[in-house]
């Protein structure tokens, strides 16, 4: 075998339809297309969710809501939790191999869910205020880091 001898298996490749290519071929003058409207001259395209000039679903449905373009999305770690980390300062880095989150670029939010029995010194972007006073109360520490 060599790359000469290559070539693709029988029927794999089908030869492309000729239109209007004249009247013997039975793809000719209208080449499939029919006579007359829109959809016979070349060039067509519809828009998407075109539907024969009938208003159009996403024009008939009302306009609701809206999208704040500047919201800030945070990954939420309860208290009860963080209790299974067996370390007393908790950094991102603890966080990503304790498998809670799985980049040292998310943002995180500590939500007081839950009890904390060691004093431990938390760092994260935002807390809860409860979060924040469990783990006072516990004897740490909740540092708010970024923003």
């Amino acid at each position: 075998m060599n790359l000469s001898n290559l070539h693709p298996a029988k029927g794999f490749r089908k030869t492309r339809k000729r239109v209007g290519r004249g009247p013997g071929s039975g793809m000719g003058k209208t080449a499939g297309r029919g006579t007359k409207g829109q959809k016979s001259i070349s060039g067509y395209s519809r828009k998407i969710g075109f539907e024969g000039g009938q208003m159009p679903l996403h024009r008939r449905l009302p306009k609701r809501g809206f999208t704040n373009v500047f919201r800030k999305e945070y990954k939420v770690i309860n208290l009860d939790r963080l209790e299974k980390v067996q370390k007393s300062k908790i950094t991102l880095k603890d966080l990503m191999e304790a498998g809670f989150i799985k980049k040292e670029s998310e943002d995180i939010k500590i939500l007081g869910r839950g009890k904390i029995s060691s004093p431990k010194t938390i760092y994260a972007h935002r807390f809860s205020d409860s979060a924040k006073k469990k783990i006072e109360e516990a004897g740490g520490k909740a540092i708010v880091i970024g923003n």
